[in-house]
Formats: structure tokens, C-alpha cells, sequence
């Protein structure tokens, strides 16, 4: 059911540069609901949707939603660690759809440890992406490439340089790009949105979000055996080759939260993974999801760079738009999703929406039940994942499109910039460079990587 392929670095960029390997010619299993029989929605009217990376956040957030709908159809299921690929045995989806029939739905689902071979496959119309950071942009590119349709997790890479190479090469081929966010999805974050995107808190000229703290530091681990059912090699893909240990990569069968997500060889950690969701927010209700602040500056707390989880820890940065409008980004020192707010000022009142539980608070109260009419405020309030099925049957534009992700991943990717050399940067949102910081400049890509183009 499973092949694993070793790869290195060299053939890895030559045969992505290329044309995508060729799909492994496993038996298909066609479902008698393939055929439009007993109520399902026929062949021609479904998504065809190849997942790659079944981690925590697949198994939580995506997997389990496409497979709700008969419109969609999960059709090939990707990891490079093959314990994840026997979805049927993972609790961990069940738990969070609720729905074991669902489950029944992958039992034809061909299985892949390498994503090119998922992309060779003509009768795949779009891929989730669901890896690790620094994976997105080099796989959104080879998916564009490939004619795919693309809903990518957030943040859009690990470098502005390189979510800029992705967000024009998603315009330029015209497909459909959805960066995957649930919060424009949730209704009282949407509901805060229209509030002050109408005019409802007067005129707009703060704005306050945060993050939580996540994990911490840890010193370097000593090398462990790479486990059989991993391919290290590919997991690895174009970061640095080094040794592994678990908590670099994941834990081994589990899905706690991963070590990648605190080590900046594959992740900026709180400022720009999970930090995306109240910047995109921000970013939403000031107005300016397709631009970016013209002035950052912060201070944060570092791990040693040499450790194993060495991303910034605390922090907190001032941002001011050309509009006139602060922002101010803060690491919460516990970790709660929770503490996670979004908050916005004006001159006749603020509404704050918390991410979990639901809350919305607001000054004057009566802004609670404003209404807002759709014309007012002309976007849907619909699911994610829903939003880019719907744009790709119809070819329009998604909510959260390459452009807007790549955007809303600059604030984090900023912020974090102005920790780092700690002056106040001028920034140009056009040109997207700095007007006043050789060393903030040198930063907007990352080291030992290679830009990826089509």
C-alpha cells in the first residue's frame, strides 16, 4: 500500500524544477458510489483532493471536514511517515469528526510517502497542504505547476521572499488558492470584521491582538535512529541536513504537538504559525490584507541559537499603517489558546473578539446587536474549506487567496525581522523592502535556501 523512497537534496530540486515523477501504479478501488448511485453526487460534480501531510492539524482541522461533503472527494492520502498513511486505525480522526463512516471513505484512498507522485496524477483536481512550515512553498509551487488547485496551511513560508515567489506564481497560473485559516470562518470574528469594517466603532486607530507562548526552549538532543516507518530524507527536504532526534521532527506515533513547530529551521513558532490567525484578522479589519504596515518595531525574548527550540518566545511589536492606524502584537506568557484576542479601537467605541471560548465584548454594548447588511459588507461567512471548494467548481476568487496569505504571514515574519535587529524599520509594503536596515533587508529571505520559481 506504501513505498518508501530516499531521496537527496540534489535529485530533490532537479526533479521538482522538472516535471512531477510519475504516480505509482497501485490498483484503484472505485466505490459503487462512483457512479451517482444511491443519492451520491456524480463523478463530474465532485473535487478530486489529495492530502499531503496527515499530521495533527490534518487530522484535526481538514481531513475529517472534505470528507463531509459529497462534493468532495478525498482521493490519495500523503506523509513521509507511513504510520500516519493507515488512517483507518487513528483515533485521532475519530475523535474529532464524530463519524466513523467517514472513515469507510479512505479505504480506497491510495497511500504516497512522496508528494510529487500525489501531483502526477491526472485525476487529482486540488491539494491540502498540511506539512510542516518550511515545506509550503516549495509543494504549492510544484502543485501549481502541476495544474492543481491549491488549499495551503498557513503561514505562507518562512520568509517574505519567498511568499512573494508563491503569491505571484499563484496569480500568474490563475489557479485557485486558498490559504487555509478557520478564522474568517468563525462568526463573532466575523461579525467584530463587519462591525468595523462599516464604520460601526467610528473611525479605526488601534488595534491589539496576541498570541500564547508555545512549548519554550530546549537544548540540542542527542542523535537518535531514524525510525523505520520515516523518511527522514524527505522530511528534512530543503532545510539543512542534520541529525534527527524525535523532538526535531514528531512525536512517534502521536499526534501531540510537534518539535518543528519550535525549531526555525522549520517554523517561526507563535509569531507567525499560529499568530497568523489574529494577524489575518487584524490585517481584515483594518482594510489592508493586500499591503502591510509602514513602520515596525520590537523587542523579543531568544532562546539560544544554538538549541534545539530556539524560535522567539516573547514579544511585543508596534506596527503603524499608512492609514494612520497602530497595532500592537503581544506573546501572552501562558499557553492557552484562549488568551487569544483581537481587538479593535476607534473614536466612537472597540469590540474585542476572543478566539476560544466564543467571546465578543464591546463599548458601546449596543454594538453587540448591530446589524450589519450583506451589501454593507459583501463577504460570505461560510467554512473554509467549503469557501475553496465552491471557488474551485466555480473559478472565482477565494477569501484568504496567495496574495492575502502571503500578506497576513508578512505581519509575523516583520515583527519578528524588528525583534531581531531592534531599531525602528521603515518598511515599503510596494517594493516590500526596508528603506532604512541593510541588516533588516538581509533577513527577508533565509539562509541555505534556494528560491523556488515555476
Amino acid at each position: 500500500m506504501t513505498r518508501k523512497r530516499s531521496i537527496t537534496r540534489r535529485s530533490f530540486f532537479q526533479q521538482t524544477a522538472g516535471a512531477a515523477a510519475a504516480a505509482w501504479a497501485g490498483p484503484a478501488i472505485v466505490p459503487s458510489s462512483a457512479l451517482g448511485a444511491e443519492g451520491q453526487v456524480a463523478p463530474s460534480n465532485r473535487i478530486t483532493i489529495g492530502m499531503i501531510g496527515l499530521g495533527r492539524q490534518a487530522v484535526a482541522r481538514n481531513l475529517s471536514i472534505f470528507l463531509r461533503w459529497p462534493d468532495s472527494q478525498v482521493v490519495a492520502l500523503c506523509d513521509v511517515d507511513r504510520w500516519r498513511l493507515d488512517m483507518p486505525e487513528r483515533p485521532a480522526l475519530r475523535g474529532y469528526n464524530g463519524d466513523s463512516s467517514e472513515l469507510k471513505r479512505l479505504e480506497s484512498c491510495r497511500r504516497y510517502t512522496d508528494f510529487r507522485e500525489v501531483l502526477a496524477r491526472k485525476d487529482v483536481d486540488a491539494v491540502m497542504i498540511s506539512t510542516p512550515d518550511h515545506w509550503h512553498v516549495p509543494i504549492a509551487l510544484a502543485a501549481i505547476k502541476a495544474g492543481k488547485d491549491v488549499c495551503c496551511e498557513k503561514p505562507i513560508g518562512l520568509s517574505i521572499a519567498h511568499g512573494r515567489i508563491l503569491a505571484d506564481a499563484a496569480a500568474k497560473s490563475k489557479c485557485v488558492f486558498r490559504t487555509d485559516s478557520e478564522f474568517r470562518s468563525i462568526p463573532h470574528l466575523f461579525k467584530a470584521v463587519s462591525l468595523v469594517r462599516t464604520g460601526k466603532i467610528g473611525k479605526l486607530h488601534t488595534i491589539r491582538i496576541s498570541v500564547p507562548v508555545y512549548l519554550g526552549s530546549l537544548p540540542m538532543q542527542p542523535p537518535m535512529p531514524v525510525p523505520e516507518e520515516l523518511d527522514y530524507d524527505m522530511w528534512l527536504g530543503p532545510a539543512s541536513q542534520v541529525p534527527y532526534t524525535e523532538k526535531r521532527v514528531h512525536q512517534r506515533k502521536g499526534y501531540i504537538r510537534p518539535g518543528w513547530y519550535s525549531n526555525r529551521e522549520y517554523c517561526d513558532g507563535m509569531i507567525s504559525n499560529w499568530g497568523y490567525h489574529p494577524s489575518d484578522i487584524a490585517q481584515w479589519g483594518n482594510d489592508t490584507e493586500r499591503t502591510g504596515p509602514v513602520e515596525i518595531e520590537g523587542r523579543g525574548e531568544f532562546p539560544p541559537p544554538e538549541y534545539l527550540w530556539n524560535v522567539i518566545l516573547g514579544f511585543d511589536v508596534r506596527y503603524r499603517y499608512a492609514n494612520g492606524v497602530e497595532m500592537f502584537y503581544t506573546a501572552l506568557k501562558e499557553y492557552s489558546t484562549g488568551q487569544s484576542y483581537m481587538r479593535f479601537e476607534g473614536s466612537e467605541g472597540w469590540i474585542c473578539g476572543w478566539y476560544a471560548p466564543d467571546r465578543l465584548e464591546a463599548k458601546p454594548k449596543s454594538l453587540l446587536t448591530a446589524e450589519v447588511k450583506p451589501e454593507d459588507f459583501p463577504f460570505p461567512l461560510k467554512n473554509e474549506k467549503r469557501d475553496f471548494i465552491d471557488c474551485v467548481k466555480t473559478r472565482s476568487q477565494p477569501l484568504e487567496d496567495a496574495e492575502v496569505g502571503h500578506r497576513s504571514s508578512s505581519v509575523g515574519q516583520l515583527g519578528y525581522i524588528a525583534c531581531q535587529v531592534r531599531q525602528k524599520l521603515t518598511w515599503d509594503p510596494d517594493t516590500e523592502r526596508f528603506l532604512n536596515s541593510d541588516a533588516a533587508n538581509k533577513l527577508l529571505t533565509r539562509p541555505g535556501r534556494e528560491p523556488w520559481t515555476l
